[in-house]
C-alpha cells in the first residue's frame, strides 16, 4: 500500500513542464473585431453573402405580403 519512490517527482514534474504564458498584456481580439478584419479581407464573398441575404429578406417579405393579400381579399 505504499507509493512507488517516483511518486513525488512525478507530481513535481506536471508543473515545471507547464509551458509559459505570453508576455503579452493585451487581451486576445474580439470575434467582432475578427469578423471585421476577415470581411476587409474577403470583400467580394462577404458583399455577396450580404447581397443574398437582402435578396432573401426582400423575397420573405413580398411573398408574404402576397400571400396575405391573396388570401384576404
Amino acid at each position: 500500500m505504499s507509493q512507488p519512490p517516483s511518486a513525488p517527482e512525478t507530481s513535481a514534474s506536471p508543473a515545471a513542464e507547464t509551458p509559459t504564458q505570453p508576455a503579452s498584456t493585451s487581451p486576445p481580439p474580439s470575434y467582432v473585431k475578427l469578423a471585421m478584419r476577415n470581411m476587409v479581407r474577403k470583400r467580394a464573398t462577404s458583399l455577396f453573402h450580404f447581397a443574398l441575404t437582402a435578396a432573401g429578406i426582400l423575397g420573405v417579405l413580398v411573398g408574404l405580403a402576397f400571400l396575405d393579400r391573396y388570401f384576404n381579399s
